[in-house]
C-alpha cells in the first residue's frame, strides 16, 4: 500500500527477481516485480504493496494489519472508506474477512487501479468501489458516514516517500471526523518510528490527531519502520487490558476472522509520544512536512 523499507534504486533488481510490469504516470514511477515467490508493487523506488503468488492473502506487510485494529472500537463495522489503492492489501482482506463490509476506496492515479486488478487479484464489485479522485476531495464532496477512514497515501519528496500534506492538516482530520459515525475510527499509516528516525513526522501526525480526536493510540511495526495511528470519538481512554477483552469478544463471536487479530493487538501503546508537547500542529496554512522528513534523516 505504502512505502514501508526503501527499497534498491529504480533498476537494480536482486539477480532472479522478474520485473513483470514498468510504467511512469502521471504520479508515480511504478514497477511490478517477481521475486522468490513474492510479488512487490515499487513506487519511484519504494515498496508499497508484498504479496505471495501461491496465496494472495499472505506475504503481505505486517503493518497492514494494524488497519484491522478499529474493531477495537467500532464492533459494529459497515462501510470503510481508504484513501490510497496500491496493490489493494488491505482492501482484499476486509472482502475476504468481512462479507458484509463495503468499502470503498479513494485512489487518485488510475495506473494504480489497473495494476492492482491486473498484477495483485483485486476486483472491484458492489462492495468494493474505486473512486478515481483526491482522498480530501472525495471526502469534501460525499455525504456518506463511514465506520472507519483508513489512511494510506504517499507521494514522493525529495526526502523519499512523504505524506501529502493536505490529508494530515487539522482541517483534514475535522474533515474526516465529520464524515465518521458515532463510534468512527479514523487509522491512517505513518512511515518512521516512536523514537529515531523519523520520530518527528509521527509526532507531528500525532498531534494533530489528537487537536481534533478525543484519544489516538499507536500501532508500531516491528518488521518495518511504519506506525499506525488510530484517532478514536471515545472520551475515555482505553487500555490494553481493555482492547484485549474486546478482541477475544471480536474473535468468538466471529465479526474478525483475520488470524493474527489477537496477536497485532498486542502492539497497542498508549502513551503519548516523548516528543508529543514540542511537535507541531499541521494545518493548512502551516505544514512543514518536508522539514520535518529532513530532521528526521
Amino acid at each position: 500500500m505504502v512505502l514501508v523499507i526503501l527499497a534498491c534504486a529504480p533498476g537494480s533488481e536482486p539477480a532472479g527477481a522478474a520485473v513483470v510490469f514498468e510504467a511512469t504516470s502521471a504520479y508515480h514511477h511504478i514497477r511490478v516485480v517477481d521475486e522468490q515467490g513474492i510479488r512487490l508493487l515499487s513506487f519511484n523506488g519504494s515498496q508499497e504493496t508484498r504479496m505471495s503468488l501461491l496465496n494472495p492473502f499472505q506475504g503481505h506487510f505486517e503493518y497492514t494489519e494494524f488497519f484491522h485494529m478499529p474493531w477495537l472500537w467500532n464492533g459494529r463495522l459497515t462501510n470503510v472508506l481508504m484513501i490510497g489503492l496500491g496493490g489493494g492489501s488491505t482492501q482484499r482482506a476486509y472482502q475476504h474477512y468481512y462479507s458484509n463490509v463495503t468499502v470503498e476506496t479513494a485512489e487518485i492515479d488510475p495506473v494504480v487501479l489497473q495494476v492492482a486488478k491486473r498484477y495483485f487479484y483485486f476486483k472491484e464489485s458492489p462492495a468494493q468501489q474505486v473512486h478515481l479522485e483526491d482522498g480530501r476531495v472525495f471526502l469534501r464532496r460525499s455525504e456518506t458516514k463511514y465506520g472507519a477512514i483508513i489512511l494510506d497515501a504517499y507521494v514522493q519528496s525529495r526526502y523519499g516517500a512523504s505524506i501529502p500534506y493536505h490529508l494530515a492538516t487539522r482541517e483534514f482530520f475535522e474533515l474526516a471526523s465529520q464524515h465518521l459515525g458515532t463510534n468512527g475510527v479514523l487509522a491512517f499509516n505513518v512511515i518512521g518510528t516512536l523514537r529515531g528516525w523519523r520520530a518527528d513526522m509521527v509526532g507531528a501526525i500525532y498531534r494533530t490527531m489528537r487537536s481534533v480526536f478525543p484519544q489516538v493510540y499507536l500501532f508500531p511495526a516491528s518488521e518495518s519502520y511504519n506506525v499506525v495511528l488510530i484517532g478514536t470519538k471515545e472520551a475515555q481512554c482505553a487500555d490494553y487490558n481493555l482492547l484485549r477483552q474486546r478482541a477475544i469478544a471480536l474473535i468468538r463471536s466471529r465479526r474478525v476472522l483475520m488470524p493474527s487479530f489477537g496477536q497485532r493487538v498486542a502492539a497497542f501503546h498508549a502513551e503519548p509520544l516523548s516528543n508529543y508537547q514540542r511537535s507541531p500542529v499541521l494545518t493548512d496554512d502551516y505544514a512543514p512536512v518536508d522539514g520535518l522528513l529532513a530532521e528526521g534523516r
